[in-house]
């Protein structure tokens, strides 16, 4: 690991486990915060008379906002330095909630999500860069792992603190931010104590560069990206529409159905990392490509036949398959990542996660005005079965190859008699 000593005092400096912990943190808050508002959309809706497609826009603007970030500021962390990328990105997020909690008006949520997608792009790519340097040898297999269990729980848990604070809270148009207000203090105090990985030698400034895929690692990247476009555009497609289909499948007009089954898929993609760390990293993403298929079906099936027990497993299936396919995309993309450009490769990598999350979702909220929610969900959902499907392919191949390359690496270095 490299640190630049200068950073901070060394008093005043963490080990690598809680600074490890800390940057899995800020990924978790982020996401996290992402998903807090999509119980509250309902509320917004009939506060303020808004249409299906003027929320699906205020969601989308997020989405924007991390692209714009990452095409903007991709590989600032490469040449500023990780910690204080992080901590203007947690920055912007503090400004975000505070936008959040004023807000009168639609015209400021759309303001507030554009700048809590700014604040998310920039935390995010330097966090996940910095995750791959503060573990002792950059083990991208550790650091993936860490990152989706931290990003599946971010989404669940702030998926169901919402629902919790919206149904049960005093303001619930103001409680939810604030306490996420007070998190991001909390990371951000935490991050000043966070070591520097990036070495002064490599510190250049302030310099703005587009993220990008070195030629030489674009097989591995082009099935990572298959790998998390799958694996996040269902993400965004249940998000979006959870606030409808929960509620009346599970009978209640409660507010907890939805968190609780953001809560089901988080939950369940954050297992597959923690049991299954042996698989190739294509294995992985081929085992998620198949249990999105089956989730996705199951989940068809669930809302044909108004089944919650269905409805839910479907949930969790979906979940695992998130899971796999999350953290073999990860390790895919750290592995192959060139240490000199980690931030700019993970920039392209999010780019690629948050179009797959945003522009599904944002067509479904135009659809589902015409559709209803759930033939939106089966025509959306059988798109994404068939990306998945067509996974396989350049999975079962990288395996393959890479299988051939130890083999013949194995040979070679036998001795002959």
């Amino acid at each position: 690991m490299n640190n630049d000593t200068s950073a901070a005092p060394p008093a005043r400096r963490l080990g690598p486990r809680p600074a490890f912990a800390l940057t899995a943190g800020v990924i978790g808050l982020c996401l996290a915060a992402s998903a807090l508002p999509s119980p509250l959309y309902r509320l917004y809706a009939a506060q303020w008379h808004l249409q299906t497609s003027t929320v699906t826009l205020i969601y989308a603007t997020y989405c924007f906002g991390v692209l714009v970030s990452l095409l903007a500021f991709g590989r600032v962390s490469d040449t500023w330095g990780r910690r204080p990328v992080i901590v203007a990105g947690l920055a912007g997020l503090l400004v975000s909630m505070a936008v959040f909690m004023c807000a009168p008006g639609a015209g400021w949520l759309f303001a507030a999500r554009a700048v809590q997608g700014l604040a998310t792009g920039i935390a995010i790519s330097a966090s996940g860069a910095a995750l791959l340097e503060l573990h002792q040898g950059g083990d991208p297999g550790r650091a993936g792992r860490y990152n989706v269990v931290a990003s599946a729980l971010g989404v669940g848990v702030g998926g169901l603190l919402g629902a919790v604070l919206v149904q049960y809270a005093p303001g619930p148009l103001v409680t939810p931010f604030l306490v996420l207000a007070v998190l991001i203090v909390v990371l951000l105090l935490g991050m000043l104590g966070v070591p520097e990985t990036v070495t002064g030698e490599s510190r250049t400034g302030f310099r703005i560069a587009a993220p990008g895929v070195p030629r030489q690692i674009i097989a591995p990247f082009t099935l990572a990206g298959l790998g998390i476009a799958c694996t996040w555009s269902i993400i965004g497609l249940y998000l979006g529409l959870v606030g409808t289909l929960a509620p009346a499948l599970l009978h209640t007009q409660n507010r907890l159905a939805a968190g609780l089954a953001i809560l089901a898929l988080g939950g369940a993609s954050a297992v597959p990392p923690l049991i299954a760390r042996r698989p190739a990293p294509a294995v992985q993403i081929a085992w998620g490509a198949l249990a999105l298929t089956a989730g996705i079906a199951l989940m068809a099936w669930s809302l044909s036949a108004g089944s919650a027990a269905l409805f839910v497993a479907a949930s969790v299936v979906i979940g695992v398959g998130v899971g796999f396919g999350m953290f073999g995309s990860l390790r895919t993309v750290g592995a192959a990542a060139p240490p000199d450009r980690r931030a700019q490769v993970m920039a392209a990598f999010y780019i690629v996660a948050y179009a797959a999350i945003s522009l599904p979702a944002v067509a479904a909220g135009f659809a589902v005005r015409r559709l209803g929610a759930v033939q939106t969900f089966q025509i959306f959902g059988a798109v994404i079965v068939v990306v998945s499907l067509g996974s396989l392919v350049p999975a079962v191949s990288l395996h393959r190859a890479r299988a051939r390359s130890r083999a013949a690496a194995a040979v070679s270095a036998t001795p002959t008699l």
